[in-house]
C-alpha cells in the first residue's frame, strides 16, 4: 500500500491545497498517550486538548486517548460509555479480571474523543514486580522515594499490557499507531518495544528533562550544549533514572518528534537522537477568533482594565488613561526561564527613556504569575472600594443634577449653574474627594506574599526602584494568581485580559514552544518573544518581517544579556511611540497571522509523522517515498507594502507627534489579499533558506 505525503483536510484560505491520497484510517487505530489526558498539569494539556477536534475529524471512532484515572476529573470531564470495538473491550476486560481498573468514555471537549483511563493506585500492588521487569529489560532502576517516576512506571506497564492484549485480538487488522508524549508516558513505549508488540510508535518530547533543570539553574545552556557531561548533570540533580527513561523512549520509538527547531537542537545534544519531524504546537483558532470584532473586543476589555487601574492607583491617578498602554507577562513562575529578569531590567531602562524624552505615555505592566500568597492585599481591595464609592457618588449627583436641569428646561429657563447643586451635594463630593487622598504609594503587588523578602520579582523591583512613584512613566502591578472572572480585584478571564492589553512580553530563555505569544497572535495582540522560543523560531521562518506584523523577536541566543535588554527596551520604546492608528493597523496584521497557528495547518506535520512511523514499523504493508521533501522556506508572509509600524521604519524622532503625520496609504483588504498571494509552499521539515547558514547542531529532516 504505497503512501505519499498528503493532507486529509481542506487547506486554509491562501494556503496551498494538497490533493494527495490520505491515510487509510478505516484500517488503523490511533492511540495518543499522555499524562495530561483529562488531567491539567502543564502546556501538554493544551496541545492535546486543542488538537483533539482535527484528529477526530480525520480519524473518527478509530482515535483514542489514554491517560491516568483521577476520580474527580473523570466525574467532571468524561461521559462514560462502552468501547466501540470488541477488541478494545476484551483488552480492557483482561486487565480488569487481573485486578486493574480501566475506564472508558468520551472526553467532554471539542471533538469529544474517546479516552481510556488507567487507575494507577489500583494497580500499585504490581509495582515491585514491574520495577524488576524494567531493570531486567532495560537496566533502569527507579528509587522508591520518587513517587512520580513510580506512578509513571505503573502507567506505562498498564499501557504495554493493554497493547499486548489488543494486538493479540486484532492480529494485523487494523494496524495500531501509538503516539507517546513526554517521559511520563515513555515507560509504556519502552516496555511495548521490548515485548515486540506489533505497532508503530511515535515519541514526542515537548522539552527535555535535563534542559529544563539546567536552564532553571541559570546555566549558559545554549552556548554549552556540546560541553555538558549529560550523565553527571542528571545524576547531580537526582533525575538520572528519569533521564534514562526519557532517553530510552526516544531511541525505542520508530519516529522521534519535537515541537520546535530550537528544541530539536537541544534534543540532539541531550538525548543523542536527531528528531525525524518537527511538529509545532497549534491552537484551535476558531475558539479565539472574533471574526471582525476583535478590535471592538480590545476596546471593551481595555475599558475593564482601565477601571481596575483607576482603583489601584487612586490618589496617584495623574496620568492620562487614554495615553496609557498595558503590557503583560504571564505563565509559570519560572523567573529566569520565562525571562522576567530581562523584562524587569528592560522596564527600568524604558522608564528612563520615557522620562528623558518627557513622554506623555504611561505604561502599566502586569505580571500574571502564580506564587504563594495568603490573601488579597488590603490596600488593593480598598482601592477598588474607593473607586466604586466615587462611581456611586458621581452617579447620585448626576441623577440629581439631571433632574433639576430637566425641570428648569421644562419651565423655559436656563438654570443658574451655581445654584443647581446645593450645599449637601458639594459636601458629598468633597467627602468623596477626601477619600481619594493617599499617603502611600500604590502597591506593587495585589496580594500578601508569603515570601515577600525573597520573592524574585519583588527583589528585582526593589533593585530597579520602580515603586509606582508619580514621576515614573512605568508602573508595575504584580498579580500572583491566575486571572478569574470571579475575582473581586480584576474580574476578567485570561482571554478577556489579553484582548484588553496592548502588548504581551515574553522574553523567555527556555521556551520549547510558547503558547502565550501564540494566544496573543490569534487574538490580534502584538507580542515580544525570543529566538530561543519555539514560537519565535517558527515566526522567523514563516514571516519575512515579523515586527511589521506585531511579532518582536529578541535575540537571546547570539547576544549578551545586556544587549538583549537593550534590544527589548528599544522594541518597547518604539511601541510606545506609535500612534493609536498605527497600533490599530498593526493589530490587523497580527490577527492575520492566526492562520499560521491553526491546527488545520499544523496538524499536517503530525500526519507526516504517522506515515513515517507506519512505513518503518510495517515496511511491507506501508511504503513511503524516501526522497526528502523539497527544500522550501514554508510560508513567507512578505513585508507589508504600506509603511509598517515597526521600530525600523516608523518611529518618530520625538514622541510628541500628531496623528496627521501617520496617514500612510493602507487598505486592509488589499494588504491581506497580497499576503495570501505571496505565501509559498508550506511543507518544510527543517530545510534551510538559501543564504542562511545552519547553526551548530541544527539539521535537516
Amino acid at each position: 500500500m504505497p503512501l505519499s505525503r498528503s493532507l486529509s483536510m481542506s487547506s486554509l484560505s491562501g494556503l496551498p491545497l494538497w490533493e494527495e491520497e490520505s491515510l487509510p484510517v478505516e484500517d488503523l487505530y490511533l492511540f495518543e498517550i499522555a499524562w495530561e489526558v483529562t488531567n491539567k498539569v502543564g502546556g501538554i494539556y493544551t496541545v492535546i486538548q486543542t488538537k483533539a477536534k482535527i484528529t477526530v475529524d480525520e480519524w473518527g471512532e478509530n482515535y483514542f486517548m489514554m491517560g491516568p484515572y483521577y476520580e474527580h476529573n473523570f466525574k467532571t470531564q468524561v461521559e462514560q460509555c462502552d468501547p466501540p470495538s470488541a477488541a478494545i473491550k476484551i483488552a480492557m476486560d483482561s486487565l480488569k479480571n487481573s485486578g486493574c481498573q480501566v475506564y472508558f468514555g468520551r472526553w467532554l471537549i471539542e471533538g469529544s474523543p474517546y479516552v481510556i483511563l488507567f487507575d494507577i493506585g489500583g494497580a500499585a500492588w504490581n509495582l515491585d514486580r514491574w520495577k524488576g521487569e524494567l531493570w531486567d529489560t532495560c537496566g533502569i532502576g527507579l528509587p522508591y522515594h520518587d513517587r512520580e517516576a513510580n506512578d509513571c512506571l505503573i502507567f506505562g506497564s498498564l499501557i504495554a499490557w493493554f497493547f499486548k492484549e489488543l494486538t493479540d485480538q486484532l492480529q494485523d487488522k487494523p494496524n495500531v499507531i501509538a503516539h507517546f508524549h513526554e517521559w511520563q508516558a515513555g515507560a509504556g513505549l519502552v516496555l511495548s518495544r521490548s515485548r515486540k508488540i506489533p505497532m508503530a510508535t511515535i515519541f514526542t518530547t515537548h522539552a527535555t528533562l535535563l534542559g529544563r533543570y539546567l536552564c532553571a539553574g541559570n546555566v549558559d545552556f545554549y552556548n554549552n550544549l556540546d560541553k555538558f557531561n549529560i550523565d553527571r548533570e542528571a545524576g547531580e540533580r537526582q533525575i538520572y533514572h528519569r533521564y534514562c527513561l526519557e532517553r530510552a523512549a526516544v531511541h525505542c520509538a520508530h519516529v522521534f518528534t519535537t515541537v520546535s527547531q530550537i528544541t530539536a537542537v537541544e534534543a540532539n545534544h541531550m538525548l543523542h537522537r536527531q528528531p525525524d519531524v518537527v511538529t509545532p504546537n497549534g491552537l484551535n483558532v476558531k475558539k479565539f477568533s472574533a471574526v471582525h470584532e476583535f478590535q471592538n473586543l480590545h476596546s471593551t476589555n481595555k475599558a475593564k482594565i482601565q477601571e481596575f487601574v483607576r482603583g489601584h492607583f487612586y490618589g496617584h491617578l495623574d496620568f492620562n488613561l487614554e495615553k496609557t498602554l498595558f503590557f503583560f507577562i504571564a505563565g509559570r513562575y519560572e523567573f529566569s526561564n520565562k525571562g522576567a529578569d530581562v523584562f524587569l531590567e528592560s522596564l527600568s531602562r524604558l522608564n528612563y527613556l520615557l522620562r528623558v524624552h518627557k513622554s506623555d505615555v504611561t505604561v502599566v505592566v502586569f505580571f500574571i504569575m502564580p506564587a504563594k500568597t495568603n490573601n488579597f492585599n488590603v490596600e488593593s481591595l480598598k482601592g477598588q472600594a474607593v473607586r466604586k464609592q466615587l462611581w456611586d457618588t458621581a452617579h447620585a449627583v448626576k441623577e440629581k443634577f439631571g433632574k433639576r436641569l430637566y425641570e428648569a428646561l421644562l419651565k423655559g429657563e436656563i438654570p443658574d449653574m451655581n445654584k443647581i447643586l446645593d450645599r449637601d451635594d458639594f459636601t458629598i463630593m468633597k467627602r468623596a474627594l477626601f477619600a481619594t487622598q493617599r499617603h502611600t504609594l500604590p502597591p506593587v503587588t495585589t496580594h500578601n506574599m508569603l515570601d515577600d523578602s525573597t520573592d524574585p520579582i519583588l527583589t528585582n523591583v526593589r533593585r530597579i526602584g520602580l515603586f509606582n512613584n508619580r514621576n515614573d512613566r512605568v508602573k508595575i502591578v504584580f498579580h500572583p494568581e491566575f486571572l478569574s472572572s470571579t475575582s473581586p480585584l480584576l474580574p476578567m478571564d485570561y482571554e478577556e485580559f489579553v484582548r484588553g492589553c496592548h502588548l504581551g512580553v515574553f522574553p523567555s530563555y527556555y521556551e520549547p514552544w510558547g503558547y502565550t505569544p501564540g494566544e496573543c497572535t490569534v487574538m490580534g495582540i502584538p507580542s515580544v518573544t525570543t529566538n530561543l522560543s519555539g514560537f519565535g523560531c517558527f515566526m522567523e521562518e514563516h514571516v519575512s518581517d515579523p515586527s511589521a506584523y506585531g511579532i518582536y523577536i529578541v535575540d537571546r541566543r547570539f547576544r549578551s544579556a545586556d544587549e538583549s535588554c537593550n534590544q527589548l527596551t528599544q522594541f518597547m520604546f518604539s511601541f510606545c511611540q506609535q500612534s493609536r492608528r498605527q497600533r490599530i493597523i498593526q493589530r490587523n496584521r497580527t490577527e492575520r497571522l492566526s492562520d499560521l497557528l491553526d491546527w488545520r495547518y499544523l496538524g499536517r506535520f503530525y500526519i507526516h509523522a504517522r506515515r513515517l512511523a507506519l512505513s518503518r514499523a510495517f515496511p511491507d504493508t506501508f511504503k513511503m517515498d524516501t526522497f526528502v521533501p523539497p527544500p522550501t522556506q514554508g510560508f513567507r508572509y512578505p513585508r507589508p507594502q504600506s509603511v509598517p509600524p515597526s521600530p525600523s521604519a516608523s518611529i518618530h524622532s520625538t514622541p510628541h507627534h500628531s496623528d496627521e503625520e501617520d496617514e500612510e496609504p493602507y487598505d486592509e483588504d488589499e494588504e491581506a489579499e497580497r499576503d495570501r498571494q505571496n505565501i509559498k509552499a508550506p511543507f518544510t521539515l527543517g530545510a534551510v533558506p538559501p543564504g542562511k547558514k545552519k547553526q551548530p547542531g541544527e539539521y535537516g529532516n
